[in-house]
This record gives C-alpha cells, sequence and structure tokens, in this order.
C-alpha cells in the first residue's frame, strides 16, 4: 500500500494498513466499504471523499451515542475513545452536523449550563 495510506479499494476488494488501531480499521473498513456501495473503483475526487467519510461518520456515530458522549467528554480523544472511532471520523460526523443535531447539542449545553 501507498505510505500514509489506510486503506483501499479497487471496486471488488478492500486492503487495509495493518498499522492501526483497531478503532481506526472500524472507520477505515466502513469507509472503503461505502465506496464498493456506490460503485468505486479507483481514487475519488476530494468532493466525493468528503461525501463517503461523512456518510461513514454517520453510520459509525449514531446521533444519541455521539449527544451522549458530547454531554461529558473532556476531549476530543476521550471521545472518540469512547465512541469507538479514530479522531478524524469523530471530526467529520461533527462537521456534517444536521441542524436539528445541532439545535439538539445547542439545548443540552444551555440545560446543563
Amino acid at each position: 500500500m501507498p505510505p500514509r495510506t489506510l486503506g483501499l479499494t479497487d471496486g471488488r476488494t478492500i486492503w487495509l494498513s495493518t498499522d492501526q488501531t483497531v478503532a481506526e480499521r472500524r472507520c477505515t473498513l466502513t469507509h472503503e466499504l461505502i465506496h464498493l456501495e456506490r460503485g468505486h473503483h479507483s481514487c475519488q475526487p476530494p468532493r466525493v471523499e468528503r461525501s463517503v467519510e461523512a456518510e461513514a461518520a454517520r453510520r459509525l456515530i449514531p446521533t444519541e451515542r455521539l449527544l451522549a458522549t458530547l454531554s461529558w467528554a473532556r476531549s476530543e480523544t476521550e471521545a472518540a475513545e469512547h465512541l469507538w472511532v479514530d479522531t478524524a471520523t469523530l471530526r467529520a460526523r461533527l462537521a456534517c452536523l444536521t441542524e436539528a443535531e445541532r439545535k439538539r447539542i445547542r439545548e443540552e449545553d444551555a440545560s446543563q449550563g
């Protein structure tokens, strides 16, 4: 595999780097499975990669678990570890929040403050 590549697919087979944590492998595999679902078989443009990253993050981090974890986690690393994802996937999930999810987070913050 190319250096710094965590996973890739040719449209039929998925390869994963062996130098990953369990959480990283979980995230990478989900990402690559979405590529397969979408019929991708080679590198994709950044716009497509962002879409795949967002979908993987949504699948791996359900809204309720995210909200519950954000209510007590003291750091991004702690939240990601609890959610069994890598920090990149947690960041992707936070970046693709719906307006309704953002509202719930604000309401939760207000009720705790």
